[in-house]
């Protein structure tokens, strides 16, 4: 499966479905970008059960914004409409690899008993 593009106006309906996604914030400048971008085609060939979106930040600026994108390459992973990893950085394709199964392998009842229980706290 190939990636798909995901704007401001597709993001969250993609993210907030059933299922694993990950994204890809990137710009064309960025050199580690163009670095990891084949990593991710490939991954996302691999794995067609996955969405695999990138968001280009210079066209997406309010949505990097919102996101919290300090730095790129950001990759961000979501299993069942929550956030399960963030963080800045490429991935050569072993460790690209590890992080999708670390998200298939999630329990998620248990992700979603420690989301309530942090969001019961922070109330």
């Amino acid at each position: 499966m190939a990636t798909t593009t995901l704007t401001e106006s597709t993001f969250e309906e993609a993210v907030s479905g059933d299922g694993i996604v990950l994204v890809d914030f990137w710009a064309a400048w960025c050199g580690p970008c163009q670095m990891f971008a084949p990593v991710f085609e490939a991954a996302a060939a691999a794995h067609p059960d996955i969405v695999f979106g990138k968001v280009d930040t210079e066209a997406q600026r309010n949505l990097a914004a919102a996101a919290g994108i300090r730095s790129i390459p950001t990759l961000m992973a979501f299993r069942d409409g929550i956030l399960v990893f963030s963080q800045p950085g490429a991935l050569p394709a072993p460790s690209l690899e590890q992080l999708i199964g670390a998200v298939r392998a999630l329990d998620m009842d248990d992700v979603r008993a420690q989301v309530a229980a942090a969001s019961a706290a922070s109330a």
